[in-house]
């Protein structure tokens, strides 16, 4: 059996916390499964604004963005209407020109849901539309 445990400081990991709300529930006040899809982006986005790399800019100024090539969820307890949730990043491999990131959504000490998420990086538009392109040296820099 998996042996929930925070994550621990060397662990590099990011957190974002955020309250769940009537939207993110079903009819029984229990956040529906996918919406822990919604709050991994949500902690990806604030990961990266944190770093200094927005993702508007980013598309604006070098063409590039971020898209999700594969995930892998496991939900182990249910969240509930007004808890208040962290939802931790943690780069597990970095590639030319994608991420594999260890994400989790944590209710206090328990441990709720976890994900491993790919990210790749792509042209934003033009000819080379969604075409793999290299993650930027500024932003490997920062999380190797």
């Amino acid at each position: 059996m998996h042996e929930p445990t925070l994550p621990a400081a060397s662990d590099a990991a990011f957190t974002h916390t955020l309250r769940v709300y009537w939207e993110d529930t079903d009819a029984g006040g229990v956040v529906f499964y996918a919406n822990y899809l919604k709050f991994f982006e949500r902690a990806r986005t604030e990961w990266l604004r944190a770093l200094g790399f927005e993702q508007q800019r980013l598309l604006r100024d070098e063409g590039l963005m971020f898209v999700v090539s594969a995930t892998a969820l496991r939900y182990l307890r249910p969240a509930r209407l007004d808890d208040l949730l962290q939802v931790t990043v943690r780069v597990a491999e970095a590639g030319r020109a994608s991420l594999r990131l260890a994400q989790q959504a944590w209710r206090g000490s328990e441990l709720l849901a976890e994900g491993d998420i790919r990210i790749g990086c792509v042209a934003g538009h033009g000819s080379d539309h969604f075409k793999p392109s290299r993650i930027p040296a500024p932003i490997l820099e920062k999380i190797r």
